[in-house]
């Protein structure tokens, strides 16, 4: 049987995001970022991996799951097809990193992503920059 959930994030695009890192890209409940945080795309989220839903969390840590996030600024999208694990934890308060890796950590919500920082639609990027809202569904399906 076919499982579904849907995380809704949203955050902030930000002048210093850069979006040049090769294998993640960040959102972070922080209200700033510098130039170096090439992996950042948002901030100011409304919620961490530690605040998804456990429905959401449960599909994402089996090992049969495919995540996919829609990145949507100002009718600009992009969208990253991922998997899940049964390692993921869920458990940091500030930080989700997708990874194209499988390297976990607290703040890892994807693994084996099919994009990183570098790879995501520059119109998006440029959106960002300007400070864009940008809404982030993050989608875990099993089957």
């Amino acid at each position: 049987m076919a499982e579904i959930a849907i995380e809704h994030v949203i955050a902030k695009g930000h002048e210093n995001i850069r979006a040049t890192h090769p294998t993640t890209f960040e959102i972070t409940k922080e209200n700033w970022v510098t130039p170096k945080g090439d992996c950042i795309i948002g901030i100011s989220a409304n919620k961490s991996p530690k605040q998804f839903n456990r429905f959401f969390k449960n599909i994402a840590r089996k090992e049969d799951s495919t995540l996919l996030a829609v990145l949507l600024a100002d009718n600009v999208y992009d969208y990253v097809v991922g998997k899940g694990s049964k390692e993921l934890t869920f458990n940091d308060n500030l930080r989700m990193v997708f990874r194209k890796s499988s390297y976990i950590s607290d703040n890892t919500v994807m693994i084996n992503a099919d994009k990183a920082a570098k790879d995501i639609n520059r119109e998006l990027i440029s959106k960002l920059k300007n400070g864009e809202t940008l809404h982030v569904f993050l989608i875990a399906i099993s089957f």
